[in-house]
């Protein structure tokens, strides 16, 4: 996940290209700037705030669907910073494409989103001090697993979610280990998760969550950051490893010349041709195993 590590390789890429001026102003202008290429043959959604009941408590999550008609659910985990904006358009175009969309706030037990205010960045010792606690009142086993049978049960519950066909997740950031887990917790509903620079997928730990592998029955994306592959070679091999024992479908690869975080439009190391590749590929992963309305081009 993001640590002062990847905050400071992004720093560094950052200054290398622009002026200080241009860097200094960046992050504050990031979310205005921030746009995404429209959907081919998009339909027609209705999005809203919704609680959502778990057992600690009130999630708030905004969901998004097709105005009409039934379709596969999708939980979608954001990264450390959190239920924003970025996630708000992301959620909203994956609807365009056929989908009923729950993006939730990982952080519900401590703070209602937005977490963070616009133009405030992870790379600010004072940002990172008010996030990290909620990261680790996040950040368990346990807890993901509570949450991820919630929201399969929330979205489930939806008229407008075809509970024919599976469910699909995906994760940033720290929002991936949640999206294995996910699989892992309600095995009989994921059929898809995806993974997009996410952290923490394996570690030597005894919950690793690459260790949850056997339990899932769903294909997967895992995106990977170059810098993040630089630091921890190893992992893809563990994780085609581990999903061909079991024989998963397992797309895994290294995005050349990205840095953790290049996928969310608000993201200062945000890469759009390689962030629409990785979303090309998500959405050939759920045409594939959930099934769309949507014939992309």
């Amino acid at each position: 996940m993001c640590d002062e590590d990847t905050e400071r390789d992004a720093a560094e890429y950052l200054k290398s290209k622009l002026s200080r001026r241009e860097f200094n102003t960046l992050a504050a202008s990031a979310a205005v700037m921030m746009t995404l290429p429209r959907v081919v043959g998009a339909v027609e959604v209705t999005g809203n705030d919704v609680n959502v009941t778990t057992p600690d408590g009130l999630a708030d999550c905004f969901f998004v669907h097709p105005a009409q008609g039934k379709y596969p659910g999708v939980i979608v985990w954001p990264d450390i910073r959190g239920l924003r904006p970025a996630f708000r358009m992301m959620a909203t175009r994956l609807a365009e494409s056929g989908y009923a969309v729950l993006c939730v706030n990982p952080f519900y037990r401590s703070a209602k989103a937005p977490v963070i205010a616009e133009g405030e960045s992870f790379n600010n010792p004072e940002v990172r001090a008010r996030l990290m606690p909620y990261y680790h009142a996040t950040a368990t086993a346990a807890t993901n697993r509570v949450d991820a049978q919630a929201f399969v049960a929330f979205l489930d519950a939806q008229r407008s979610v075809d509970v024919t066909r599976k469910i699909g997740t995906t994760g940033y950031c720290m929002g991936g280990p949640i999206v294995l887990r996910t699989a892992a917790a309600v095995p009989d509903r994921i059929g898809a998760g995806a993974t997009f620079h996410g952290g923490g997928l394996v570690t030597d730990q005894p919950d690793s969550p690459h260790l949850l592998i056997p339990e899932m029955d769903a294909a997967f994306l895992i995106a990977i950051a170059e810098n993040d592959d630089q630091k921890a070679p190893g992992v893809k091999e563990v994780l085609k490893d581990n999903y061909e024992v079991v024989g998963l479908d397992a797309e895994i690869e290294v995005y050349k010349r990205t840095l953790h975080g290049w996928c969310p439009p608000d993201s200062s190391v945000y890469d759009k041709v390689q962030a629409e590749r990785a979303w090309s590929r998500l959405l050939a992963l759920f045409d594939r195993t959930l099934g769309a309305s949507v014939k992309h081009s």
